[in-house]
């Protein structure tokens, strides 16, 4: 295969492409389904769940799980990326996370309460999580490589919408097995003895039991779906992708913690920069806040919500979901086109401002039609925020061949703020008893980020 020069339309689409396959990830596991089989498996059933030796609340456990798995990355994540440039080989890291990510999401499929099996079941959590956030150490660092500085806006917002699309595509079938398991071939039926003998209620509860069981199987065979997608479609990008600058270096001891060193020296580097440093200081305080609305909102939706009944809980929340997907596609074009014309940083100043008065919005929203109010608007600016952070730190880098130490300190920062937001988010829910109040906080996290936004100098500036 012939190497593709830097800028080809075919290396800037099978870059984007790795989006179409991952993006199933956050949009299934991360973001509905799973949430939804979780609730169902632990909350409806038991308050109180037995791992490690202790006892949880259930929604403790897996937030505790998801923070520790993020505390992971940040930390393995610059050990590896030094590897990576050291060896030369950043595509076999990136394979090595995608198989990983998809195995532990095909392992979701044996997830259960038990106290003999939860510890394994929160492995393949532990395995997908990782796998996915992992990886994308290694894809976003790709980001300068394949694509000139006027590429990146409109690339990284294409590599966003493309995994909308492709994981909305696949979050409908999986929806439509949930909803009418029926039509993929699971049984409904029940026993000849109730048909024959039972009255028209208990027909009718035998009947829902027999449906609720078909679909809870369905949303197990959805997270076959979802790591097979991932490892599949993850093929076209590994094709076309390049290996990386081969040094012929072998790994040993002394370079395994060759990655934190070269951390070291990046922040070394950033103090010099006072555009590329006041930059991420303003990016950790709003993606902080951006990443922990994206990881409780189901919850969110599921307990602070007046729904119907559990049918129409389930669909509203997944309906939500697919309407946000729908609409970052065109929120990601929007906010491409508006920092071409205004300026990267004048545009996130507006979309963290569109943020700030959704935590208001959320804080009073109680009936299902409020709720998809919010899920549009998140749907807005939830993808441009996230194409033009990364777009804008791709842009403000200066002149390097270290890529990956860079967008791995890019991504520790993300990561570690992922953790503070979420342990801030369930301390102000423990002690008040409502994730309204622990969303309104997050309004503080928006305004400061706003603030520090303002700060960024308009030019690279030198100390």
């Amino acid at each position: 295969m012939a190497i593709l020069k830097k800028g080809s339309k075919k290396l800037l689409n099978a870059w984007a492409f790795y989006d179409w396959a991952n993006s199933v990830y956050t949009l299934t596991i991360a973001s509905s389904i799973f949430p939804i089989f979780y609730s169902a498996l632990f909350i409806s059933e038991i308050k109180i769940v037995e791992a490690f030796g202790m006892e949880f609340k259930s929604t403790a456990l897996i937030t505790y799980v998801t923070a520790f798995t993020f505390l992971v990355v940040a930390f393995t994540s610059p050990i590896l990326s030094g590897i990576a440039d050291y060896v030369g080989n950043k595509k076999n890291f990136l394979k090595f996370f995608c198989y990983v990510g998809s195995i532990g999401c095909i392992g979701l499929y044996w997830f259960d309460k038990t106290p003999e099996r939860i510890h394994f079941s929160l492995l393949f959590y532990f395995m997908g999580l990782i796998g996915y956030w992992g990886s994308l150490v290694f894809y976003n660092s790709y980001l300068p490589d394949i694509a000139f500085e006027e590429q990146q806006d409109s690339i990284s917002a294409k590599g966003f919408s493309m995994g909308y699309l492709g994981s909305v595509l696949l979050l409908v079938l999986n929806l439509l097995m949930v909803m009418y398991p029926q039509w993929f071939g699971f049984d409904i039926s029940i026993s000849n003895a109730i048909l024959e003998n039972g009255s028209e209620m208990e027909i009718s509860e035998a009947l829902k039991k027999a449906k609720d069981e078909a679909s809870f199987e369905a949303m197990r065979i959805s997270f076959i779906t979802v790591g097979v997608w991932w490892a599949l479609f993850s093929q076209y990008s590994f094709y076309y992708l390049p290996k990386g600058t081969s040094s012929g270096h072998k790994v040993t001891r002394s370079i395994v913690f060759n990655g934190l060193k070269e951390l070291g020296l990046v922040w070394k580097e950033l103090k010099l920069d006072l555009r590329l440093k006041r930059y991420l200081y303003a990016f950790f305080v709003f993606s902080m806040a951006v990443q922990t609305i994206m990881l409780i909102a189901v919850y969110f939706g599921e307990e602070e919500i007046s729904w119907r009944d559990d049918d129409a809980k389930t669909l509203g929340l997944i309906g939500s979901i697919l309407l946000i997907q729908l609409i970052a596609i065109l929120g990601a074009f929007l906010t491409s086109r508006a920092s071409r014309k205004y300026g990267n940083i004048k545009t996130l100043i507006v979309v963290n401002i569109i943020w700030m008065c959704l935590c208001f919005y959320a804080y009073f929203m109680k009936t299902p039609p409020q709720f998809y109010i919010a899920a549009s608007l998140v749907g807005l600016v939830m993808g441009g925020i996230q194409a033009l952070a990364r777009s804008t730190y791709s842009k403000f880098l200066p002149e390097t061949d270290d890529t990956t130490s860079y967008f791995s300190f890019y991504d520790v920062a993300e990561k570690i703020g992922i953790v503070i937001g979420m342990v801030i988010f369930a301390t102000i829910d423990q002690i008040t008893g409502s994730m309204r109040n622990a969303i309104l906080f997050l309004f503080i996290f928006f305004l400061w980020g706003i603030i520090l936004l303002f700060r960024v100098p308009k030019h690279q500036v030198k100390k």
